[in-house]
């Protein structure tokens, strides 16, 4: 990442911890399958919560290592730490209708964190002191939909509003998944 050491610092902080609850969900919730709730009026779509959660935790640490050492490891080692993760979700997407928006927008961040390691390793320069390199359009797009993302999964995050209860169960993934929503955003404004 490109900015102020202490924003690729809070970057990390922010998204490893919201990797690290992601990840704890993993012990503590039962493997049953939850009814989607985009999936309710659409039929049978069923989901495993752990699928979501290991997908959640995994990109929230590979955006805070991103955040931290961005630049000085080499492109091609993040775009296979990110590629074939951005490939089986676009397939495991194409092939199961239950979750596939959920999966799509992993691979949507999953491809934008391998444009981006591979801009900034394309830009001239020493890692750190120069603005990645990347197509405008792109860059672009990628804003507008993490920014849009961001907006949607905070006006979910507000909207569910009750007891303690409620925000334990649903309010924590979803304040992670606006956290992490936010953390690309400010990723791709760097570039």
């Amino acid at each position: 990442m490109h900015g102020p050491d202490l924003v690729s610092w809070l970057l990390a902080v922010l998204t490893a911890a919201s990797g690290g609850y992601c990840l704890s969900r993993l012990r503590r919730a039962p493997c049953t399958p939850v009814t989607a709730p985009a999936a309710r009026g659409a039929g049978p779509g069923r989901l495993h919560t752990h699928e979501a959660d290991l997908a959640e935790g995994l990109m929230g640490f590979g955006m805070a290592a991103m955040a931290v050492a961005g630049a000085a490891v080499p492109g091609e080692v993040w775009a296979w730490a990110y590629g074939p993760p951005a490939v089986l979700l676009l397939l495991a997407a194409a092939r199961r209708p239950d979750r596939r928006a959920h999966r799509l927008h992993h691979a949507v961040g999953a491809m934008a964190m391998t444009y981006m390691a591979l801009a900034m390793t394309a830009a001239p320069g020493h890692a750190g002191h120069h603005p990645a390199t990347g197509s405008p359009a792109l860059t672009g797009a990628l804003l507008a939909y993490f920014g849009g993302y961001a907006l949607w999964s905070g006006s979910r995050l507000l909207s569910g509003s009750g007891g303690t209860a409620a925000v334990a169960s649903a309010g924590l993934p979803r304040a992670c998944r606006l956290s992490m929503g936010i953390g690309m955003f400010a990723m791709l404004l760097t570039m």
